[in-house]
C-alpha cells in the first residue's frame, strides 16, 4: 500500500448538530489538512466517553457506492450498515474520509472500471493504471479519532490493514466489529477479490 511520506497535520474548521435519520443525535465535524488538502469529515453519534473505547468505522468516500448506490461494490451498503449499528447502539463516530477509488479518484475508478469490463479484477486494473493495489493512507483516520479525544476504537471493519495502520499510529484497536453487507450477484467476484488478494475478512 502506498504511503506519503508524512501525514498531514488537521486542524478542526467547525463542528454542528446534524440530526439524522439513525439518530436525532448527530454531530457532523469538518477537518481540514494545514496544507491545504482535502477536508475530511467525522460523524459523531450521542457523546460517546473518551475514556473508552469507541464503535469507529474508517470509511472511504465511494461516489458511485455512497450516492448512486452503485451495485458494483459495497461502498453504499457499509457507510449505511455503519451508521445504523451506531445509531441502535446510542453512539460511535463515522470518520468519512475523501480518498476516493481507494485513492486514486473518480476519473481513475472509472477507468478502472473499463479495465474490469475488459476482463481485469480490481487489483489488475489498479495495476495497469500504475496504481498500488491501494493508495489509501490509514494514518489520517488515526490522526482525526486523536483529535476528537479517543485513543482506543471498536473498529467496524473486514480489512485487517485498517486494524493495523490505527494500531502503528496510537489507536489501540479492542476488537473488530464485522461489518458484511452487500454482497450481490453484480460485486461477487470484486468482493472476492479483495478477500483472496487484499485480505478482506468476507
Amino acid at each position: 500500500m502506498a504511503r506519503i511520506a508524512r501525514a498531514p497535520v488537521f486542524g478542526p474548521v467547525i463542528s454542528a448538530r446534524v440530526p439524522l435519520a439513525v439518530s436525532e443525535a448527530g454531530r457532523v465535524h469538518v477537518f481540514r489538512p494545514e496544507d491545504g488538502g482535502e477536508e475530511h469529515y467525522a460523524v459523531e453519534i450521542g457523546r460517546p466517553d473518551r475514556a473508552k473505547p469507541v464503535l469507529a468505522r474508517l470509511h472511504s468516500a465511494c461516489f458511485t457506492g455512497d450516492l448512486l448506490g452503485s451495485l458494483k461494490c459495497d461502498c453504499g451498503p457499509q457507510l449505511r450498515g455503519a451508521l445504523e449499528q451506531m445509531g441502535k447502539a446510542g453512539e460511535g463516530v463515522l470518520l468519512y474520509l475523501n480518498q476516493e477509488g481507494r485513492g486514486i479518484g473518480l476519473a481513475n475508478k472509472m477507468r478502472a472500471y473499463s479495465l474490469q469490463d475488459q476482463g481485469f479484477d480490481t487489483v489488475e486494473a489498479n495495476h495497469r493504471l500504475g496504481f498500488e493495489d491501494d493508495e489509501r493512507d490509514f494514518r489520517l483516520g488515526a490522526q482525526l479519532l486523536r483529535t476528537l479525544g479517543f485513543s482506543r476504537a471498536r473498529l467496524m471493519t473486514n480489512n485487517p490493514n485498517k486494524m493495523k495502520m490505527l494500531a502503528a499510529n496510537g489507536i489501540e484497536v479492542t476488537e473488530r466489529v464485522p461489518l458484511k453487507v452487500g454482497r450481490n450477484p453484480l460485486n461477487s467476484a470484486y468482493l472476492d477479490t479483495k478477500a483472496a488478494k487484499s485480505g478482506h475478512l468476507l
